[in-house]
């Protein structure tokens, strides 16, 4: 998922991706209740947990513009 994140920023300006190691950061472990990897948040709203096709991978970013609400 990662690769797809950063080949999508590339390909995009308005997206930008990072990685990060969970064992190295346990403060965004936190901050991000993260269960599992790989996990994907989108705009702190859409969470993606676990490692999907590229189609539905793409299809969730995208559908992240659609959902005002920003996670609790």
């Amino acid at each position: 998922m990662v690769n797809l994140a950063q080949r999508l920023a590339f390909a995009n300006p308005h997206i930008t991706a990072a990685a990060v190691a969970a064992v190295e950061y346990p403060e965004l472990v936190r901050q991000y209740r993260v269960t599992g990897v790989p996990k994907t948040v989108v705009n702190e709203r859409t969470e993606i947990l676990g490692a999907l096709p590229e189609a539905d991978f793409v299809s969730q970013v995208l559908a992240d513009t659609n959902d005002p609400e920003p996670l609790a």
